[in-house]
């Protein structure tokens, strides 16, 4: 089986929904709002890196990197995630791939480094670790890991975009799923 990994395209912003939605479908650790977070990433022009892994032109799998904040440091610091791939392509490898793009990506363009929330055994195979005193509100702290790339290690409490705040509205739903929407409304609530 041969995987391309390539950038996001307009052609596949539905695809992406589609293989986000059926990624954590079932995950334990999901309230299901990854494919609308990624989806208003997109609309919001923060989707600063955006990767799909292609098998004989079928979008399987995704990766979105986002710009995060943290205060009294400087910009260049994004957050990884949601990553996805489909439920019958999972444990293949797959995921690693767009991964390793990802973070290639996004430190040639200069990041500083990147944070992750997920698991510490399977992130840590990419260079991230926990952090003292870099901490995301609410996250069990093991599960908060950096990668720094360049300059200092920032220190403080991590702010992702407003995006993953999303509460899906249904003219949003629409827009991602064929609904009857033609145009792109969604609604954002700021917890």
């Amino acid at each position: 089986m041969t995987v391309t990994i390539r950038a996001e395209g307009p052609a596949d912003v539905s695809p992406v929904h589609a293989v986000t939605e059926r990624a954590f479908r079932n995950a334990p650790h999901s309230d299901q709002r990854e494919p609308f977070i990624v989806g208003a990433l997109r609309e919001s022009g923060a989707l600063t890196v955006s990767l799909v892994a292609e098998v004989r032109g079928d979008v399987i799998g995704h990766a979105a990197i986002s710009p995060v904040t943290i205060p009294d440091s400087p910009p260049g610091w994004y957050g990884l995630g949601p990553v996805s791939v489909v439920p019958e392509h999972q444990g293949r490898g797959i995921g690693s791939q767009l991964i390793k793009q990802a973070l290639a990506t996004v430190r040639s363009n200069g990041a500083l480094g990147c944070v992750v929330l997920g698991e510490p055994g399977y992130y840590g195979r990419f260079g991230f670790r926990v952090v003292s005193g870099l901490v995301y509100p609410g996250a069990p702290g093991e599960y908060f890991q950096a990668l720094w790339f360049t300059g200092r290690l920032a220190q403080g409490e991590v702010s992702y975009h407003d995006a993953f705040s999303t509460a899906p509205g249904q003219a949003f739903y629409d827009r991602y799923t064929g609904g009857p929407s033609d145009f792109i409304v969604y609604q954002l609530a700021i917890q």
